[in-house]
C-alpha cells in the first residue's frame, strides 16, 4: 500500500520535527520511506530531505529576481504554484526512490491549505498515482489555551480539512511545554460544550460579536460530533 502524509499547519508549530521523527520511526520499522521538503524557504533540517523543492526553486531565487519582485509571502506562494506547474519534476524524483511511503514537510503559510488550490492539486496527483493520502495538521498547544485562539485554530484546521477532502488528523504539539494550569485548561477546551465556550468568548470579545461567537461555537461543536 502506498501512503503519503501531508504535514501542514502554521509556522513554528513543529511540522519539521514531526516529519523528521516520523521519518526516523519508519526507517527503524524497515519501511521504504522518502522525506520530501516542500518549503522553499527552509534553511536547516533535522533529517536531510530526499527530495527538496529548493532544487527546483527557492524563495531566495524568487525574491532576488528583478522581474518577479515579490516579498516573502508572495514569493512562497509563487514557489508552490511553480512546483504545481512543474509537477512532473516532483513525480520523476519520487519515482527515482521507488518508495511506497512519502512524508511531505510543508510550508507554514496557512492560506496555502485553507483557500488556495495548489496543495489540493498536489493531493489529486498523489491519489491519481495510487497513494493513500492523509493530512496531518499540527497545532501548537501553547496557543490553544485561550478561547479566541482555540476557536481560530480549530476553524483553520477545519478549513484545511474541507479544502483537501482527504483523511485528516489534528495533532497538538509541544504539550511538554505546558504547565499544569495550561494542561487543565486545554483539557477543558477539548471536552467543552458550546455553552461553556460561548460564555468564555463573550467575556473577552466585544458585545457586537455575540452572534458570531454563538455561530462559531456551534460550528466547532457540530464538527466535533
Amino acid at each position: 500500500m502506498k501512503v503519503a502524509q501531508i504535514v501542514i499547519g502554521p509556522a513554528g508549530c513543529g511540522k519539521s520535527t514531526y516529519a523528521s521523527r516520523m521519518f526516523e520511526h519508519l526507517i527503524d520499522s524497515k519501511r521504504c520511506v522518502c522525506l520530501v521538503n516542500l518549503d522553499p524557504a527552509a534553511e536547516e533540517f533535522i533529517c536531510q530531505p530526499d527530495i527538496d523543492i529548493r532544487e527546483l526553486i527557492s524563495l531566495t531565487d524568487v525574491m532576488e529576481d528583478d522581474e518577479i519582485k515579490l516579498g516573502p509571502n508572495g514569493g512562497l506562494i509563487f514557489c508552490i504554484e511553480y512546483l504545481i506547474k512543474n509537477i512532473d519534476w516532483l513525480f520523476k524524483k519520487i519515482d527515482e526512490f521507488l518508495c511506497d511511503y512519502l512524508i511531505f514537510d510543508c510550508p507554514g503559510q496557512v492560506e496555502l491549505y485553507t483557500h488556495m488550490p495548489s496543495f489540493r492539486i498536489l493531493l489529486e496527483h498523489l491519489k491519481y498515482n495510487d497513494f493513500n493520502v492523509c493530512a496531518m495538521y499540527m497545532i501548537d498547544s501553547q496557543f490553544m489555551v485561550d478561547p479566541c485562539k482555540f476557536i481560530g485554530g480549530v476553524v483553520s484546521a477545519l478549513s484545511a480539512m474541507v479544502m483537501f477532502e482527504v483523511p485528516h488528523v489534528n495533532i497538538l504539539t509541544k504539550i511538554d511545554l505546558l504547565d499544569e494550569t495550561m494542561k487543565s485548561k486545554l483539557e477543558d477546551y477539548l471536552n467543552f460544550s458550546s455553552e461553556d465556550m460561548l460564555a468564555e468568548l463573550n467575556q473577552v470579545i466585544p458585545p457586537r460579536y455575540l452572534r458570531l461567537n454563538k455561530e462559531l461555537a456551534l460550528l466547532v461543536m457540530k464538527c466535533n460530533e
